[in-house]
């Protein structure tokens, strides 16, 4: 069964500041301590990544899988094409701009892994996916 993870944060900078930080899958490494590995293997006319392949670590297992990627004005979205250690991996981060130079983030992440895991453990996995989604993001585009 998939469990589902949705919240949202402000940040201060304007979307296509925040777009720029989460487009930028080379740099992921830097500011997502379980993501290990990042190849972008398509990229659109823009040069933004499309097809993209990851490799994380986590306390449970390693898991390596494979995510198509699509832009809009607002929204950066996510789908699973293959993965191994993960099931299902499809997502968006949303951009409301509040006009004071302030943006809100919202994240929406479905997940289904393979393994097995005890709900207090599920639970933490969901709060530390959470926190770097939105918490490191927020650091990250701060300190930019």
């Amino acid at each position: 069964m998939a469990d589902s993870v949705s919240d949202s944060i402000v940040v201060n900078a304007t979307p296509d500041e925040i777009m720029e930080v989460i487009a930028d899958f080379d740099a992921y490494p830097q500011w997502q301590d379980e993501v290990k590995e990042v190849e972008i293997l398509e990229t659109d006319d823009d040069g933004w990544g499309t097809r993209v392949r990851f490799v994380i670590t986590t306390k449970i297992a390693t898991a390596r899988y494979v995510l198509d990627y699509t832009y809009t004005d607002d929204a950066m979205r996510w789908t699973l094409v293959e993965g191994h250690n993960v099931k299902r991996n499809d997502g968006e981060y949303r951009l409301v701009d509040n006009g004071d130079g302030t943006t809100e983030v919202h994240y929406d992440l479905t997940l289904e892994s393979p393994i097995k895991v005890p709900g207090v453990v599920k639970r933490q996995l969901e709060k530390r996916v959470i926190n770097t989604a939105l918490g490191a993001l927020k650091k990250r585009v701060e300190s930019s």
